[in-house]
């Protein structure tokens, strides 16, 4: 009986450790670049349809670009909001990126709104996890 405890305890620490190590698909490392994708870690970001997914582009401590992704935004307000904002980060430090507050865009407060609390999101996973 105490071999069966003793092995089915170590089953349950192997499981926990190999989940533990499992990738959660939030960011993937290319080419010396830090790619976080805030589809489920922002999946609670609501803009003014709906979760505002995006990614940001990450590299020597660096925002490099920010990728918007697909959504249920009014597609006026979002492009509006999108060309306003699009690159108030690039070449920022992820430091600044945290703590900075970006100007939106009036009239597309909500996506913009939105926008900025998926980049914090996407920066702060990058300082735990990279």
């Amino acid at each position: 009986m105490k071999k069966i405890l003793v092995s089915c305890a170590c089953l349950a620490l192997s499981l926990v450790l190999i989940s533990a190590n499992k990738k959660d698909n939030v960011m993937v490392k290319e080419n010396g670049v830090y790619i976080v994708n805030t589809t489920t870690l922002g999946k609670d970001v609501i803009g003014y349809e709906g979760p505002t997914p995006l990614k940001v582009y990450i590299k020597s401590g660096k925002i490099q670009k920010i990728e918007f992704l697909e959504n249920q935004e009014t597609p006026k307000y979002w492009r509006a909001a999108v060309n306003h904002i699009q690159n108030k980060w690039d070449g920022m430090t992820v430091k600044d990126a945290k703590t900075k507050d970006v100007d939106g865009r009036t009239g597309a407060t909500y996506s913009c709104d939105a926008i900025k609390k998926n980049v914090k999101l996407a920066v702060e996973y990058y300082e735990k996890n990279k």
